[in-house]
């Protein structure tokens, strides 16, 4: 087919289809002189600007709408819990996450460290801090 059916069967500009036949994204798109051959049975190719998601958008996007079960809220817990248990801390992968999900503590079999509680709000800061600043432009020293 030629340019035109292309963009009508696409639904896009035909410009759109030439730039996709130069960029290669085209496969069996062949140049003859100044005409674009393209096979009939060819799909229109994704759009380049359409990028794939990251983890760090992942994590930005499941804080900012509070999704509870994530990677965002499952990294926050696991992280934290194995970290903190690295350091002695006395505080269960429950008290763990009840502490990032409800900010209370469930206390049934005694008494915990004050210092494990306040170490777990922190590394849940911390982790909010990377993720706040990561990809940021450095500031500058003066």
């Amino acid at each position: 087919m030629n340019v035109s059916k292309a963009a009508l069967t696409w639904g896009i500009s035909e410009r759109s289809v030439r730039n996709y036949c130069a960029q290669g994204r085209v496969p069996g798109a062949e140049l003859i002189g100044k005409t674009w051959r393209i096979p009939a049975k060819a799909v229109k190719p994704a759009r380049a600007n359409a990028r794939a998601q990251t983890l760090l958008d992942a994590f930005r996007r499941e804080r900012a709408h509070g999704i509870s079960g994530g990677i965002y809220h499952r990294t926050q817990i696991d992280l934290a819990f194995n970290s903190n248990r690295m350091e002695g801390s006395a505080l269960s992968h429950e008290q763990t996450r009840l502490i990032f999900e409800t900010k209370t503590i469930g206390i049934a079999d005694g008494a915990v460290p004050v210092d494990d509680i306040i170490e777990t709000v922190n590394h849940f800061r911390c982790f909010d801090f990377i993720l706040d600043k990561a990809n940021r432009e450095p500031r500058s020293r003066s």
